[in-house]
């Protein structure tokens, strides 16, 4: 099944987890801390209300860095809806979708794309891992963003560095 499908088949759980896990993923670019979205990500294992908390995770993200893949993450961090409810969390999973894509064809040192379909990858990972294990597949899907995090700041430090 295609990433579209998947996005389009999935229940409120899933969009939320997909969305973060596209953010998660994505915060590098920021210089933003490991465990940044820990509280979204409890909150969803919980089934809290992530809304009172995306104040001090918003707040909590530097903002200094500048370009496109910083736009698009700080994009992303913005547009987390404030309730977990399916039309907004729909909108916003499939728009980290393609953020999350871009950044990393942005970022692709290679040129030729194995960063972005790494990404893709991984994103699919997550949802099906959602669709098939439901809320016991959160844990696995927190993995794998932490996996993918790990590539992306590598990248970005080499970007730093001056080593393309």
């Amino acid at each position: 099944m295609s990433l579209v499908e998947l996005i389009a088949q999935s229940d409120e759980r899933s969009l939320a987890a997909s969305g973060l896990a596209c953010l998660d993923r994505c915060l590098p670019v920021l210089g933003a801390s490991d465990d940044t979205l820990r509280p979204l990500w409890a909150g969803l294992a919980e089934g809290a209300p992530w809304g009172p908390l995306l104040g001090s995770v918003r707040e909590s993200v530097p903002r200094e860095r500048t370009g496109e893949a910083a736009e698009l993450t700080l994009a992303m961090l913005d547009g987390v809806p404030a309730e977990r409810s399916e039309p907004g969390l729909r909108t916003w999973a499939d728009a980290c979708s393609v953020a999350a894509l871009q950044i990393h064809r942005t970022l692709d040192p290679s040129g030729d794309g194995p960063l972005a379909a790494g990404e893709l990858r991984r994103q699919t990972a997550v949802l099906e891992l959602l669709t098939q294990e439901g809320a016991g597949g959160l844990r696995r899907a927190l993995d794998l963003s932490t996996e993918g995090r790990r590539v992306l700041r590598a990248v970005v430090s080499r970007r730093e560095r001056g080593r393309v």
